[in-house]
């Protein structure tokens, strides 16, 4: 059938042929030696790492069967099209959780290997795909592999961060971590500078499994190092009660004719959340779902941006240019006056990524939403990539849809390595715009 498909972004409606899948045993006869395509799980990435305007794209939503979970060992077997929800809300209760979990619970465990997700605890447990004990690839060219850190793990780096270039991933094996149940201990804390951030950080990750920062993109100024924000941390609790998770699911009922956020609401905005942080600081007991995955419970958010839809700039920068290079990139944004209520800073822990296009380095990264304003935008994301350039860092595929070429390339070392396992019958939005193909 042939629907139209745009990225959580909404920067493009185009049409695809969108195939459904939900049969392992039969992807070969829909898969096999038809090329051009690329999976398709949830369409929770930003950009278009997994659109296809105009060609295939397989619909793995389809493939949500559990296959196994040994409840001594914790390890799990699904299918690529199981949500992570799923996994969450049927293992917790059993004593287990997904180790590394993003902002959102509902994502695809093959986008979450694709993207090579992480979490708020990296510097404790890595990335989604530290986890991941056996992967099955379906190819075009209608071949099977399988693949683990220990079992053709060159396939295995190629494909945890590949973007979903190297096949269509089938069913995997994770590693689930023990919790005692789904409450944490939290902790909130106002913060003024940079150096604050920093130095809350650098006291939090010893005994800290989950840290994490809002900021307001906004309040730097030039050279002042100011920047204010709200430090969260936390631990999980081994209390056997706690406070029930907020369920009420709301929903934003319509696209406004224009973005929602904009100079005006948003220093409005942010000044009225962090006074809000600020009352609310302290330590609390909370269930890991809004802790985790705080906007799962607004549906269709993204439609705030309004028709022309909104792009997420996510950065890393190594840790000696982490200071001087955010610096430098709010004072950009707050010259602009144009950025994101759902700013993100935090840093990421001294650890080697498991795939060859895996974002997560050490340093500190920062994300922001911006509404799409077009030329505007664009000579802002120039200065900042600039900065991005200078310092070394990378930008995270999986919210990308404009890097530069020359940006990709220098911010990803294995790429040369990588294409050797590329299926030549796959191929993105993303794949033809930074790869060629």
């Amino acid at each position: 059938m042939v629907v139209k498909v745009s990225g959580w972004g909404r920067l493009s409606d185009a049409e695809h042929e969108v195939v459904p899948l939900s049969d392992r045993f039969a992807l070969r006869r829909h898969i096999a030696h038809r090329p051009g395509g690329i999976a398709h799980g949830m369409g929770r990435s930003y950009g278009d790492v997994a659109l296809n305007g105009g060609g295939l794209l397989w619909a793995t939503r389809g493939l949500d069967r559990f296959i196994d979970l040994d409840a001594a060992s914790g390890r799990l077997t699904c299918e690529a099209g199981v949500l992570l929800r799923d996994i969450q809300r049927l293992c917790v209760p059993r004593g287990w959780m997904l180790a590394a979990s993003p902002g959102t619970q509902l994502v695809t465990v093959g986008g979450a290997i694709a993207n090579d997700v992480h979490g708020k605890n990296h510097h404790a447990v890595g990335t989604f795909g530290d986890h991941v004990r056996r992967l099955v690839l379906q190819r075009v060219d209608g071949t099977l592999i399988e693949c683990g850190p220990d079992l053709r793990a060159d396939w295995f780096a190629a494909t945890v961060g590949g973007i979903g270039l190297t096949g269509l991933i089938v069913q995997a094996e994770l590693q689930l971590r023990p919790v005692p149940g789904p409450w944490l201990v939290t902790e909130s804390m106002p913060y003024g500078t940079l150096a604050e951030f920093f130095e809350l950080s650098r006291q939090s990750e010893a005994d800290w499994e989950y840290t994490v920062s809002w900021i307001d993109c906004l309040s730097g100024g030039l050279d002042s190092g100011h920047a204010r924000g709200l430090f969260m941390r936390g631990n999980h609790s081994p209390l056997a009660c706690g406070p029930s998770p907020k369920v009420r699911t709301r929903r934003v009922p319509f696209t406004p004719p224009m973005s929602l956020v904009n100079p005006l609401s948003l220093r409005a905005f942010n000044a009225a959340y962090f006074q809000m942080g600020c009352w609310r600081a302290g330590v609390a007991t909370a269930h890991y779902e809004p802790f985790f995955y705080p906007l799962d419970n607004l549906q269709d958010w993204n439609r705030i941006y309004g028709p022309r839809g909104f792009h997420q700039y996510q950065c890393v920068l190594p840790p000696e240019y982490g200071a001087t290079g955010v610096q430098a990139m709010l004072a950009e944004i707050g010259c602009s006056g144009r950025g994101s209520f759902l700013a993100v800073l935090k840093t990421f822990g001294d650890r080697e990524a498991p795939g060859m296009l895996s974002f997560p380095r050490p340093g500190v990264t920062l994300a922001l939403d911006f509404a799409n304003t077009g030329s505007e935008l664009a000579h802002l994301f120039e200065r900042l990539d600039a900065v991005v350039a200078e310092c070394g860092g990378r930008l995270y595929l999986a919210k990308d849809s404009r890097m530069p070429r020359a940006l990709f390339e220098a911010g990803y070392p294995r790429l040369s390595e990588f294409q050797a396992y590329r299926d030549p019958g796959l191929s993105s939005e993303m794949s033809r715009r930074l790869m060629g193909a």
